[in-house]
């Protein structure tokens, strides 16, 4: 009896490292959104990480794909029309490493 009171201890312990090793596996980035002195709004990405990133910003139907070094902050990237706000804008990171034809875009900052 106490053998299987121990065995679902175990399995939990070992579901909550499974789990925090997955977290991990992200990298640490933050989008900030805001307006510029035209109104129009406005998104950058700042990296936290010691890694460069392969990043993405897509915005009115274009997409910008930038490299971001680490510990860095990409530039801000505008919206066309005044019609669209931070919740139109879509961002993407990942480590550049799994990327490599993100070598050949510009860094974003």
């Amino acid at each position: 009896m106490a053998i299987k009171k121990y065995k679902h201890i175990v399995l939990l312990l070992f579901a909550f490292m499974l789990v925090s090793f997955i977290v991990q596996a992200k990298p640490k980035t933050k989008t900030l959104h805001g307006h510029n002195l035209n109104g129009f709004a406005r998104a950058k990405i700042k990296n936290e990480t010691i890694k460069d990133l392969a990043c993405w910003v897509a915005i009115d139907g274009h997409k910008y794909k930038f490299r971001l070094p680490a510990y860095s902050e990409s530039k801000w990237f505008t919206a066309k029309n005044k019609n669209f706000s931070y919740a139109h804008f879509s961002s993407w990171c990942d480590y550049l490493e799994f990327y490599p034809n993100y070598q050949q875009y510009t860094r974003g900052n």
